[in-house]
């Protein structure tokens, strides 16, 4: 006869107990192991395996542990919890502990039937685990079964890891690069995003009309678009990428029932028409409401988060509508950055070099005058090529020179500005960075003798590296010197590769002993830049008197995080577009960053004709915009484009009298000031609308109050960061362990595990590298989720972390295990933290939830571990506050209790505790009315998905440990 068992149940099979599952059947049971993870789930199959009904053991009162038992046994518990019973069904799994205003995006998404969301908050905030957050928690719940990340291709593998260390979504990458090995893998007639439920593909790369019908037809139910901005334009000013990218969209969006995300810091910018066709990707009818008015902004407000620093930096207090400031939190931002703009002068050699090789141009683009229109557009840019690599530095110009131009080939003036723009300016366009840091091409082989002329200019170039000759090197070390002395840790950004690699050669031995110097620049790919950059943190790590040095290119100014490892920037090149600046100093200015003050310096030439004026009329510019508003805007690009342009205008045709000093009294170069003039007015409305926008869009539809419910209840689960830390420290060294702090690091450590028992070893063995635990190498637990191999995060889902609370877990389990135990079931503790004798109960409960979603209703059974406290006998118990119960975890033992007496005692408590049932039945009814109420509160927008909503406690709670705590005898006093 077969025994049916209902979800929920114990079970007792293969040697171990179980948790019956709701998608068990009579002739088949599903089944979880006990405190176990989903990938643990096993069938069984009750007609061929033995399967009875099993009850938790009670704690056996010979098994005393010390004061930290209770803790350890409660935080290897919930450490083991991968499915929650919250509202949030993705927390438990995830590696990252939100911050409370990360949470209000989410709650805005759980609100909508189909997530259509913009998400803009400022640069550094946290937009990507926000998208993250909202990824994980659909996919958790069942309302999305796959996941496309579309970004450019370098920003790429920075997502996979992000989605992968995090939230524990493996992703594959779809890029040119990537392509043709994932489609020899596939099915006849099977696409690869049938495959492959999680992709991340590069934006440029599906947009083609070759791969884009197979990506729309196959996409996925959920789409987090980055960067967004840059698929849409205004309708007056759209490029051709930028429609096809925008064609795209339209076609991913125009799906009713598919997620969408679109994330951008900078979703408005001034232009009215770019704004108004993002909002139309998330809701058709959001692209023509009146956004001035109270209507149009509540129909806005439910998809669109737009927060700056500010906003989030104090979030969570009193002001809030909090009760008292326990929830309170301070986001780790800089308070600041400090500006400082450092000159150089050209030296006499190199000044004639200048000289000489801007007179060269300027015959060359007066001559291209003569021969059409074409001729003029290929010596212009070959002309800005050739004089922003002189003033990079003399190895630039020395390749720029001896290379052709790449508009050489234009057939046409437009293809010859098409491809000579790209490497001459600086796009703030994320997607236009792979590939433009190479020194452009001067050499356009039309002009008699200008192969001999260009390769006497390039030998010139080559012999004035140094920093005898090179004053801007020479500066560059002296301020490297000084930033160093204060302790930080700079990042050098150059223009071009010849330039980055120079200076990082010249840098390596120039700035002490114990600074390390490395280069990273778009020669390498984008894992590689990652991998250089760690190796740099580690060589300088060791020493807490060791210093870093980062040279690089605007191949890491995106999607690469730098805050970690660096907290000085250094424009060794001005940018002629703002933006690429406030993209590098993002790297280390965000979230995270530990120094109050991040420093900034911009290395210029007083001298060259050029440094000055774009300082003065664009980066100061938009510094001060920055200051007074608050905000970063781009600069208007026809304007800037024109104020660039009359620069290098006037230093071809008046190149050899160009002192920074006498310019501003030649009539001729007042025009440059009127067009400079015309750019900061466009430039200031753009600011003030910005700024507008983001005040009268400002996130309001989620109440503080709200989410402080929510952030408590996750975090009564779950526990926080520290609670990992200290189970981790303490398990350790109670298991033998050797640790070691990092002195670089404050709060890392290093283990050194040869010690540890050996069931420890092994089951660390497969996550840490059987070498580093065998061989008994130190094993670095580092307070970050991302970490290299042979390194544990301390995160409650990372290997190393489960691995270790699995172990404690079962050895507290297991009363017969032999080594040591750090967990135990039992204590008696004698504390002065009471005056009276105070039980501590560590309960376990499970509970039903039936979930409705839009693709059909979920039954789960989730767990969830609980600490009760009371006073006196367990039948005349006072039940004390949970944070009474809390504070019973730092109780130290302030004496001895005698061995035969605890156990007297402890026998003596589990006799009588069955006397305590009824409350505990009550407070899982609690606990599951509390429950029902979070999830309602978090659904509450959406009738459909609330009903048929349900929480429900299995009856009786699993009573793991037990715990008495006596009052220590005053001094003379008899025990």
């Amino acid at each position: 006869m077969t025994t049916t068992f209902s979800a929920g149940t114990l079970v007792s099979a293969r040697g171990r107990d179980w948790v019956v599952l709701p998608e068990s059947a009579a002739d088949m049971l599903v089944l979880r192991p006990l405190g176990g993870a989903d990938d643990d789930i096993a069938a069984v199959f009750p007609a061929f395996e033995r399967v009875t009904g099993a009850q938790f053991a009670d704690p056996s009162p010979t098994d005393l542990g010390d004061a930290q038992a209770a803790g350890l046994l409660r935080s290897a518990l919930r450490i083991g919890f991968r499915s929650g019973a919250g509202p949030f069904r993705s927390l438990a799994g995830i590696a990252v502990e939100p911050r409370a205003y990360q949470l209000v995006p989410l709650m805005m998404a759980l609100r909508q039937p189909t997530v259509r969301m913009l998400i803009s908050d400022d640069v550094g905030i946290g937009k990507t685990v926000e998208a993250g957050l909202i990824a994980s928690e659909l996919l958790a719940q069942g309302s999305a079964r796959g996941l496309a990340v579309l970004c450019a291709p370098a920003l790429a593998e920075q997502w996979q890891k992000e989605l992968h260390s995090k939230f524990g979504i493996d992703a594959e990458l779809v890029l040119a690069s990537t392509v043709s090995r994932l489609e020899r893998g596939l099915d006849l007639g099977q696409s690869l995003f049938d495959r492959h439920p999680h992709v991340i593909v590069s934006t440029d790369f599906i947009k083609s009309t070759r791969h884009r019908d197979d990506f729309v037809r196959h996409c996925p139910d959920l789409v987090i678009v980055d960067e967004a901005h840059t698929c849409v334009a205004a309708d007056d000013a759209t490029t051709a990428q930028n429609q096809l990218r925008f064609e795209l969209l339209q076609r991913v969006a125009a799906k009713a029932d598919r997620h969408l995300l679109l994330v951008t810091a900078t979703p408005h910018s001034g232009k009215e028409g770019a704004f108004r066709n993002l909002l139309g990707l998330l809701k058709p009818e959001l692209a023509s409401v009146d956004l001035g008015s109270d209507a149009g902004r509540r129909a806005l407000a439910q998809h669109f988060v737009h927060r700056k620093r500010a906003d989030v930096r104090q979030y969570l207090t009193r002001e809030d509508g909090l009760a008292d400031d326990s929830l309170a939190e301070r986001t780790s931002f800089p308070s600041d950055r400090h500006f400082k703009d450092e000159t150089y002068k050209l030296s006499p050699a190199y000044r004639a070099l200048l000289d000489d090789a801007v007179a060269y141009a300027g015959e060359r683009v007066s001559a291209a005058d003569k021969r059409g229109r074409r001729e003029v557009r290929i010596a212009w840019w070959s002309a800005i090529a050739l004089l922003r690599s002189l003033v990079s530095s003399p190895r630039a110009a020395a390749q720029t020179l001896r290379t052709r131009s790449a508009t050489a080939a234009a057939a046409t003036a437009d293809e010859a500005d098409r491809l000579g723009a790209p490497l001459t300016s600086d796009s703030a366009d994320t997607d236009a960075l792979e590939g433009l840091d190479v020194a452009p091409g001067a050499e356009a082989a039309d002009v008699e003798h200008a192969g001999a002329r260009l390769a006497e200019l390039a030998e010139r170039a080559a012999a004035l590296e140094g920093p005898t000759e090179d004053r801007k090197l020479a500066a560059l070390v002296t301020h490297l010197k000084a930033l160093l002395k204060e302790g930080y840790h700079p990042i050098v950004f150059c223009r071009y590769i010849p330039t980055a690699e120079y200076v990082a050669e010249h840098l390596d031995g120039k700035l002490g002993r114990k600074t390390v110097v490395r280069a990273v620049t778009g020669t390498l790919s984008p894992q590689q830049r990652i991998e250089r950059i760690e190796e740099l943190a580690r060589d300088a790590g060791d020493d807490p008197a060791a210093r870093r040095v980062l040279v690089a290119t605007d191949c890491l100014s995106e999607g690469v995080n730098l805050q970690h490892h660096f907290d000085a920037v250094v424009h060794y090149d001005l940018a002629w577009n703002p933006t690429r600046h406030d993209q590098r100093e993002g790297r280390v200015d965000r979230f995270g960053q530990k120094r109050d003050v991040v420093k900034v310096i911009t290395v210029y030439g007083s001298d060259n004709g050029i440094d000055g004026k774009v300082l003065d009329v664009l980066i100061r510019k938009h510094r001060q915009i920055r200051k007074d508003l608050g905000v970063s805007v781009s600069v208007p690009d026809e304007a800037s484009a024109g104020v660039t342009d009359a620069i290098v205008e006037w230093m071809l045709l008046h190149g050899r009298d160009n002192e920074q000093g006498s310019l501003f009294d030649v009539e001729e170069y007042r025009a440059i000031d009127k067009k400079a003039a015309a750019l900061a007015a466009d430039w200031q409305s753009a600011a003030e609308r910005e700024k507008a926008s983001r005040s009268r869009f400002a996130q309001h539809t989620i109440r503080p109050e709200e989410v402080a419910r929510e952030v408590a209840a996750v975090r009564d689960t779950l526990g926080r960061a520290q609670e990992i830390r200290s189970f981790v420290r303490q398990s350790l060294r109670a298991l033998d362990g050797v640790l070691r702090d990092d002195p670089a690091r404050p709060g890392d450590f290093t283990a050194e595990l040869g010690g540890t028992p050996a069931g420890l070893r092994d089951a660390l063995a497969p996550v840490l590298g059987g070498d580093v635990v065998e061989l008994g190498r130190p094993v670095p637990f580092r307070g970050i989720a991302a970490v290299d191999r042979g390194e544990a995060a301390l995160v409650r889902t990372d290997p190393a972390v489960v691995a270790l609370a699995g172990y404690v877990l079962n050895a507290a389990l297991d009363a017969q295990a032999a080594g040591p135990r750090p967990a135990r079931r039992c204590g008696v503790v004698r504390t002065r933290a009471v005056s009276t004798r105070t039980t501590l109960l560590v309960a376990r409960y499970r509970f039903h939830l039936t979930l409705p979603s839009r693709t059909g209703t979920r039954q789960i059974v989730a767990e969830d571990a609980r600490l009760l406290a009371f006073s006196g006998a367990p039948a005349n118990a006072t039940w004390l506050p949970t944070d009474d119960a809390l504070a019973l975890l730092d109780a130290t033992a302030d004496a001895n209790t005698d061995p035969g007496f605890g156990e007297r005692t402890m026998r003596r408590l589990l006799d009588e505790l069955p006397a305590v049932t009824d409350h505990l039945r009550d407070y899982g009814e609690e606990l599951a009315a509390e429950l029902l109420a979070s999830h309602r509160r978090v659904r509450s927008a959406s009738g459909e998905i609330v009903r048929g909503l349900a929480v429900t406690v299995q009856d009786r709670a699993d009573i793991l440990g037990a715990y008495v705590y006596l009052p220590a005898p005053t001094a003379g006093a008899v025990a």
